[in-house]
């Protein structure tokens, strides 16, 4: 062979072993797919917004078809949307178990953790949600009225999950973590409980554990912790005159219902009511102070309800929202929380609001027996379980009314080697359900770090 010819076949070589991973990538999540007989498809690069670039070399959307039913293979498949973020494919990754559409695709989306860690980030759009809905993927006709509902269970999500976790194993080298936020966070324990040699770490944000559809522990959370007496009689107040003014504030209502093209299944005055009702769950969910409360003696109509909408608006009980799915799992078998109408006796026009979550949430037409087992399940794993597992709450809320009950954190037990050691939890000090890692107070946030970055390096 000429020399000249083999200096070049030489350098050619010499160089494809230097090509970027994005000319990669693609090609062994395909050679990963293959050996795993798992179909994937609609592979495309994302862009990678500034400050992130420095941490994320690639980013890509990808589809990988999943059973409709992981226990009978014969209904079919669906194609399930899955995000990747390259960083390294010796780093550890991160897997982000969303319980809702994916918001991977956004330049700016990241996690504390991964940049904490310097993680690779696999983000998995949850079954029934955005672009990853069975049935309605071969046949757009189908509504959420129509659609067949009895698939979206934990135990399929977790088997979605597994499969992910197997075709990315082939690909990635370092340890990998399952993390998600409250829906997510519910998400990655009940992964955990079904598939807990999937993963090493797992660090579910703020993620509630119901026993049943209206779970009966939010109420008396509300009525008697959160805040003190003084907060507590702030947001009272605000109700009882909300629901005094009805016949002021109610066209507002309409007008913004107008406007805003709502509709809904139940009556406006009962909208109203719900509206009211939700206020002090919201409020305390996200974080608000009750310095920046309309003053019910001295607001008018328009601030009080600017302030309501603000909070806990009409929109929230719309009919046509993409929480659809949600509603129906938590129908099923996530559960979800009640209100308490006895305060407000002859204010409303709801006789009471039992079977609100069906009457308002779910699809028109369907309705769901609530099942038990995933809350038993998850409850005696986590009773039992040596997985290295990190809890993160907000004090103030609401959701934490259900939280998992308190890993034990007994010094004397620690020092005879006793006693839960992989188990850990952090509530933020008045926190809401926005509570993370970097919300902890100084000290804590550093023991959170410590033990994650201890668990990584073991």
């Amino acid at each position: 062979m000429n020399r000249n010819i083999r200096k070049f076949i030489s350098i050619a070589f010499a160089l494809l072993l230097f090509i970027p991973t994005f000319a990669q990538l693609p090609e062994k999540i395909m050679a990963a797919a293959a050996e795993c007989g798992f179909k994937v498809s609609g592979i495309e690069a994302l862009e990678i917004g500034e400050r992130l670039e420095d941490l994320y070399s690639d980013k890509y959307k990808l589809f990988i078809e999943q059973p409709i039913d992981h226990t009978n293979p014969s209904l079919g498949t669906f194609k399930q949307k899955v995000i990747l973020f390259h960083v390294d494919y010796a780093n550890p990754m991160l897997l982000i178990t969303e319980g809702y559409t994916s918001n991977g695709a956004h330049p700016r989306y990241s996690n504390e953790l991964s940049t904490l860690f310097e993680t690779n980030i696999i983000e998995v759009e949850h079954r029934y949600f955005g672009e990853s809905i069975p049935f309605m993927q071969d046949d757009p006709s189908i509504t959420p009225e129509t659609l067949n509902w009895d698939y979206m269970t934990a135990r399929n999500e977790a088997a979605d999950l597994h499969r992910v976790n197997q075709l990315f194993k082939k690909i990635y080298d370092g340890k990998w973590i399952a993390t998600g936020i409250s829906k997510g966070g519910q998400t990655a324990m009940f992964y955990t409980t079904y598939y807990p040699e999937d993963i090493d770490i797992s660090v579910p944000y703020v993620g509630p554990l119901c026993k049943g559809q209206e779970d009966g522990r939010h109420e008396p959370f509300l009525a008697k912790f959160v805040g003190t007496p003084q907060d507590r009689e702030i947001l009272y107040n605000f109700q009882v005159e909300f629901l005094k003014r009805r016949e002021t504030i109610r066209p507002m209502f309409e007008e913004l219902s107008k406007k805003e093209n709502h509709t809904y299944k139940i009556p406006m005055d009962a909208v109203y009511d719900y509206c009211v009702l939700e206020f002090p769950f919201a409020f305390w969910q996200w974080g608000y102070t009750t310095d920046i409360v309309p003053d019910p003696a001295k607001a008018t109509d328009k601030e009080m309800f600017d302030f309501l909408v603000k909070t806990s608006g009409p929109d929230y009980f719309a009919e046509g929202g993409s929480s659809a799915p949600f509603f129906v799992q938590a129908a099923k078998e996530l559960g979800y929380y009640g209100y308490d109408t006895k305060p407000f006796k002859g204010l409303l026009t709801i006789k009471d609001s039992e079977g609100y979550l069906t009457e308002i949430f779910v699809p028109q037409g369907q309705t769901f027996k609530f099942d038990k087992y995933l809350y038993k399940d998850i409850k005696k794993f986590l009773k039992k379980t040596d997985s290295k597992m990190m809890f993160i709450y907000g004090e103030f809320d609401p959701w934490s009314a259900v939280m998992p009950e308190a890993p034990v954190k007994n010094e004397q037990l620690k020092k005879k080697g006793k006693g839960r050691q992989t188990m850990h939890l952090f509530v933020d000090p008045k926190g809401s359900h926005r509570a993370r890692i970097f919300t902890l107070p100084d000290e804590e946030r550093a023991e959170a770090v410590n033990i994650l970055r201890t668990w990584l390096e073991e």
